[in-house]
């Protein structure tokens, strides 16, 4: 990010100078009236319409982030943001009364930086008035199925950031405002209570859903949003707004629509005050019936609305006037300009009682057979692609703050961490991992994310040098899962960096493109590493095609201490004779120590699985699938799959193949069994030496689309688990959500699509269970999955459509790939296997393990005697129970630090309890000096922080508790992180 504000570094230095020891004073002269003190004044005998005037501006959909902004391409749609600010601001200035929100955070970046003094001089007196009160405030309003919290967390505080460093505590805001994405995630609520949000609003839920709260009045809602965090932590004041988040019908002013203006003169034919007012009573009293108080709101605007804002101001003000002047003749309706926050405070005044939610908004359909649960899948490379950018930030993160200064200028150039941190922000949108933008745009946030890491790619070269000792250049090989390599497909002599980001020490299986045959690999303390030489599969020589030429792939293990790098010395040892040709037969088994996996020798498909050290067995068969997409032909409906809309023809699945080609590979570091199913899905099951969890590397594609339906892939594992219609979701990667064949806890569901109507977001993990056993399948990416059958489990892998679902894409999902013959997609399952009452234990660190995965780099012959081959960041591992959730460079000498508990409570008998951390003996190469706790935000001193308290149908007076006494001064070296809890602080470090 740019240099921050003298405001952030005057408050900064009075909050920290607190910290170290001397008195703190006012960084204002006088408070400025914005957040609840700057809200109107209400009728409290009327109903009260809250006018809320917002436009939403997606950050890339149906045109990049850039044409967005910039108004261009407009022959796709017309919307240029930097034009809608201009506007609201200059209309703004006209009348005190009127208010505006505004929530893309990314947009607003990039329009005050193209602002004037003067003009940065009237917003900060608007926003300090708050007339102009931003909401939400994260980079972009994310997505909340296909998101990871991690990046999440990030994205938000990238933007909460941003504001508090402008606008100080009055760009603060109070409110989360997620009105477009499609369903709501209960860790998404769980964050947001985290940050310090008083309340959330939302504008899409499931139809039937909708239906009965209007009956009876639950519209607006306590979300507790953990099971495990103690209320009211997590706890979460939610409404549902009326309308979506447009306008209601006749009262939409922008240019783009087409309603009628307000016409006053009397003396025209046309006047239609009257009518207009009688139309919008009528509107305000209907609504009212759907709600418990004397507030009602609407949201007045849309999509990339306000260009010409004095359009829809002039008309609001007309409205204004002549609605409340009925009030003379008996009306008891009251309109005024107000915010979300405004309204929310209204809410909280009224002092009532409010029902409970526990569970989450997902599946979400807006008709009977319109559930949107494609999208949970939709342009599977990009979530994959999106995950591991995830990834390497914050290894770039954590190397930034290892390094030091030279870390961003050193050896390799000059390098930073902010291009790819406000890419993968632009990334979370919603119209962005979610996979429902056009295809031009999807090109464009890949784009983004390669450009990100071409910068982070410079800085992490520098600090490994530093800390290393080696300035030798570094290759970063990005096709290694298409076994592509240059320098290792052409050297003899190489070393491999193997950085893990992790907290723990991990085991890595690394599988390197080469030409030779046999290899020596020696690890950082000299001792020889077993590896073996196995021929690349005729499946992936096909995917890669002229990008490279190695004949061979050398598997090994490597391990990585916690936050470090070990360095692995590799040379080859001949050319030839080639390696072992493999074996075309159908195995019966392949086993290690761990784990047995029997194979039907006449199908070649799986049959078992056993865990050896609990022994477990179960039945166990796994094969694809496809769904034929609707084509908007059927009887019940014209709705066709889509982007967003999955709805296949029919209820049963097509067999892609009853039996698999095999092809295995058995040595003493990896067995595998390569299954070839179709021309265009195969598969290697994969089992290495020391792997307790068995992995399916999956190949998916050009999906052939020649019956002109479209195909939904998927695969099935069904076993013999008595999973009893029970099923089990991760939430954003977090805490796990029980799922229960067509049921909903909180309505009678009409079930009118049984496969689609059960499907389910799946950030990292799903599993069933019964009394004996538990198999879960971790994923390597966002994913939608369920369990049609019991004791089964299917994942959608892919998906290519040849129709448009009629959401405003206005393109079928059929992305091209190379060569347009259609998009090739490959990724990996973890299958575990375990006791129920433990499973936790391990699917827990596996799942992160996928999220974070070491990163390697690679240089040409051999290194400096004195080269450090091996480094971590921490003097020892973090306890089992915590995950290392960010190290990252705040300020100089200032880093801003999460830890956090992974477990839920009674989910794991050993690691579900209170665990203590040491931040002064955290790090081994930084003296940690002074810290203070924030918010999960980092944007509000955690003892600071105080949320609204609420009364819930159980009766108790939920009262939000402040952070423990002195967090915003000096907290304690001893930290201790209870189940679920994340911890926030921001460190002042001194390099050693």
């Amino acid at each position: 990010m740019a240099a921050h504000t003298a405001y952030w570094a005057a408050v900064l230095f009075l909050s920290l100078i607190g910290v170290w020891g001397f008195p703190t004073g006012p960084v204002f002269n006088r408070d400025p009236v914005c957040g609840y003190k700057s809200c109107p004044a209400t009728q409290p005998s009327m109903l009260n319409v809250h006018l809320i005037p917002h436009t939403h501006d997606d950050v890339g959909w149906l045109k990049t982030v850039d044409q967005y902004f910039y108004g261009d391409r407009n022959e796709i749609q017309h919307a240029g943001v930097q034009y809608i600010l201009d506007s609201v601001v200059e209309q703004l200035q006209k009348d005190p009364a009127r208010r505006f929100i505004y929530v893309e955070t990314a947009f607003f970046y990039r329009w005050w930086r193209r602002q004037n003094q003067a003009t940065r001089k009237i917003v900060t007196q608007l926003v300090n008035e708050g007339r102009l009160e931003f909401i939400n405030g994260g980079w972009c309003m994310s997505d909340e199925a296909t998101t990871h919290y991690s990046a999440v967390i990030d994205q938000m505080t990238l933007g909460l950031r941003f504001l508090n460093d402008t606008f100080g505590e009055c760009g603060r805001p109070r409110v989360a405002w997620h009105i477009d994405p499609f369903g709501h995630a209960r860790e998404h609520a769980s964050m947001f209570a985290q940050m310090g949000f008083d309340g959330f609003f939302f504008g899409r839920l499931d139809y039937q859903d909708k239906g009965r709260r209007i009956r009876t009045k639950e519209m607006e809602m306590l979300w507790r949003a953990s099971d495990t965090l103690t209320p009211p932590t997590a706890d979460l004041f939610t409404g549902i707004l009326p309308n979506g988040y447009n306008p209601p019908d006749g009262f939409c002013w922008d240019q783009s629509c087409s309603d009628a203006p307000i016409r006053d003169d009397p003396d025209l034919e046309d006047y239609n005050v009257d009518q207009m007012v009688f139309k919008f009573l009528e509107v305000a009293e209907s609504q009212a019936t759907w709600y418990k108080t004397n507030h009602i709101v609407m949201t007045m605007g849309s999509d990339f609305q306000y260009e010409n804002a004095n359009m829809w101001y002039k008309n609001m003000d007309k409205l204004i006037h002549y609605v409340n002047a009925q009030q003379s003749n008996g009306s008891r309706v009251n309109v005024l300009y107000s915010t979300p926050s405004c309204y929310l405070q209204e809410l909280h005044r009224a002092n009532l009682t409010w029902p409970l939610k526990t569970d989450d908004f997902f599946p979400y359909a807006d008709a009977a057979h319109d559930f949107w649960t494609g999208y949970f899948t939709s342009r599977p490379a990009l979530k994959r692609y999106e995950r591991e950018s995830n990834s390497r930030l914050q290894t770039c993160n954590q190397l930034e703050v290892l390094g030091g200064p030279k870390s961003r200028r050193g050896p390799h150039g000059e390098g930073d961490s902010d291009t790819m941190r406000k890419a993968m922000a632009v990334a979370q949108h919603h119209d962005a991992v979610s996979g429902t933008e056009k295809q031009h745009v999807a090109y464009d946030y890949a784009r983004r994310l390669a450009t990100g890491w071409a910068h982070c790619e410079v800085l992490v070269s520098n600090s490994l040098a530093v800390l290393s000792g080696s300035d030798a250049p570094r290759i970063y090989c990005e096709g290694l899962n298409i076994s592509v390599c240059p320098l290792t497909e052409s050297s003899q002599k190489f070393t491999m960096t193997v950085y893990n980001p992790l907290g723990r020490a991990v085991t890595w299986s690394v599988r390197l493109p080469v030409n030779g045959t046999a290899y020596s690999v020696i690890d950082p303390r000299g001792k020889s590493v077993a590896s073996e030489v196995i021929p690349v599969s005729k499946a992936t020589q096909l995917i890669r095609r002229d990008r490279g030429y190695a004949m061979y792939e050398l598997v090994f293990q490597v391990q990585a201490p916690p936050m470090g790098f070990s360095t692995y010395s590799i040379s080859m040892l001949q050319t030839g004779p080639p390696a072992a040709s493999p074996k075309f037969r159908a195995p019966r088994t392949i086993q290690n120590k761990y784990l047995k996996v029997t194979f039907d020798p006449d199908t070649g498909l799986l049959t078992s699985l056993s865990n050896l050290e609990t022994l477990q067995t179960i039945k166990l068969s796994q094969n694809f699938y496809w769904y034929n997409a609707s084509d908007g032909k059927n009887k019940d409906s014209d709705q066709p799959s889509g982007a967003y809309i999955f709805r296949p023809n029919s209820s049963t699945p097509f067999t892609v193949s009853k039996t698999a080609k095999i092809e295995t590979v058995q040595n003493g570091v990896v067995q595998e069994v390569k299954q070839w199913f179709s021309p265009w899905i195969s598969q290697v099951v994969r089992l290495y030496e020391d792997s307790r969890e068995l992995e399916l590397e999956w190949t998916v594609g050009p999906v052939p689309v020649d019956d002109d339906l479209g195909k939904e892939v998927i695969t099935r594992l069904d076993t013999d688990i008595l999973s009893s219609g029970y099923f089990y979701t991760d939430s954003n990667g977090r805490e796990v959500l029980e799922r229960r064949r067509d049921f909903r806890p909180t309505w009678d569901l009409f079930q009118s699509e049984p496969i689609a109507g059960n499907y389910y977001p799946v950030n990292s993990r799903v599993y069933i269970k019964d009394d004996a056993n538990q198999l879960t399948v971790v994923t390597d990416r966002s994913q939608g999955g369920s369990s049609i059958l019991n004791g089964s489990l299917e994942i959608m892998l892919h998906r290519r459509l040849l129709y448009d679902d009629n959401r405003g894409v206005g393109e079928p999902l059929s992305e091209p790939g190379e060569n347009e013959n259609g998009l090739v997609a490959r990724g990996r399952l973890l299958l575990s296997l375990s006791k129920p009452a433990t499973a936790a234990d391990t699917h827990r660190p596996l799942a992160q393990s996928m999220v974070l995965q070491p990163l390697l780099s690679f240089q040409q012959g051999t290194l400096h005697p004195n080269t450090k081959l091996e480094f971590s960041g921490l003097q020892a591992a973090l306890p089992p129970a915590v995950h290392l959730l960010t190290v990252s460079q705040w300020e100089k000498d200032l880093v801003l630090l999460r830890l956090e508990h992974q477990f839920q409570a009674k989910e794991s008998k050993t690691y579900s309890q209170p665990v203590t951390v040491n931040l002064q003996k955290l790090f081994s190469t930084l003296d940690v000096l002074g810290a203070s706790e924030m918010s999960l935000g980092a944007n509000q001193w955690k003892d600071e922080m105080s949320r609204l308290d609420w009364k819930t149908s159980g009766g108790e007076n939920m009262k939000p508790r402040k952070g423990m006494k002195g967090t915003g001064d000096a907290v304690p070296w001893e930290v201790t992180l209870n189940p679920m809890e994340i911890r926030t602080f921001l460190l002042r470090v001194q390099q050693r």
